[in-house]
């Protein structure tokens, strides 16, 4: 099971905007290891309930140990998207919450586990499904998808300018053999860029494709979608919407949607998005790329 004492991202600031008191009914669209849980709950109880959700089992599986020994609080584990947020809602016999917090990517237990693929750190199957009962991998994507629609995810979704060269280079390598590795899906696009100038970057070539493979295999940004709609009309008013966001597009969906005729009851609090100060940047590296935004409802 995965380790559950890592550091959630942003917990101060998530305590400090969120203000719990007992008898709050929260809902975590994206609970992981209980990171942000175990720091809540002891503040809405007695009498509060919370509401976890996540795709992933093992996560789910670690969290419901990490949570099971508040007795005065509520606690509803569920495996579920964040998308799927109303009808979880419903299903725990409410219809109204008064803080919804959603903790975007992956999180370090998935990253550092070579058998989920998500990372080319080490050696481990093209995977990448936070949820382990869907059927589509990202060896499946890699291997299947016409060159031109390969190179339009690694551009739209990893804004990586090299996507067309990348996407023509995996294509020749599983002509040859179907690719099912990280290393070798990442030994193909460092190859694709062999001999350009500037080329490498600070980062590894092979990130932003990974990102990309990620963000499509799990539909990240159509959940977030259509998560934000739901959740905006299930907040009393006065209540708050936290959203911590690890790259431009997901924040880039935030900030439309509450721009837009849809998050018109929202208010956003942070006009600029609250980021990790310098302590917790030394001590949690994932807290680096973190912005956190926070709404909160005015009217219905």
């Amino acid at each position: 099971m995965p380790n559950a004492d890592h550091e959630p991202v942003l917990v101060q600031s998530v305590l400090r905007e969120l203000s719990p008191r007992p008898g709050m009914v929260v809902v975590d669209g994206t609970v992981g290891l209980g990171g942000h849980a175990a720091a809540i709950i002891p503040l809405i109880s007695p009498g509060g309930t919370y509401v976890g959700l996540d795709v992933d089992a093992e996560m789910l599986a670690s969290a419901r140990e990490r949570l099971k020994e508040w007795k005065d609080c509520r606690v509803e584990l569920v495996h579920a998207s964040y998308a799927e947020f109303r009808e979880v809602v419903r299903t725990i016999g409410s219809q109204r919450v008064d803080a919804v917090l959603l903790d975007l990517g992956a999180n370090s237990a998935q990253l550092d586990d070579p058998a989920r693929g998500f990372s080319f750190s080490r050696d481990g199957p093209l995977d990448m499904r936070f949820d382990r009962s869907q059927k589509r991998t990202a060896a499946d994507l890699v291997n299947s998808l016409p060159e031109t629609e390969l190179a339009d995810m690694i551009y739209e979704l990893g804004q990586d300018h090299a996507s067309r060269r990348i996407a023509r280079k995996i294509c020749q390598v599983r002509h040859k053999a179907r690719i099912t590795t990280t290393l070798a899906l990442a030994r193909a696009v460092e190859s694709s860029l062999a001999g350009i100038s500037g080329g490498g970057g600070k980062i590894h070539p092979a990130t932003r494709v990974f990102q990309a493979l990620r963000i499509a295999v799990n539909l990240e940004l159509d959940n977030l979608e259509r998560f934000l709609a739901v959740a905006a009309e299930s907040l009393n008013v006065g209540g708050k919407l936290m959203i911590i966001s690890f790259h431009s597009l997901e924040d880039a969906i935030v900030k439309k949607f509450l721009r837009g005729p849809a998050g018109a009851s929202l208010s956003e609090i942070t006009k600029r998005p609250i980021v990790a100060d310098d302590d917790e940047r030394k001590r949690n590296p994932r807290s680096r790329s973190a912005k956190m935004r926070v709404c909160v409802k005015e009217h219905d």
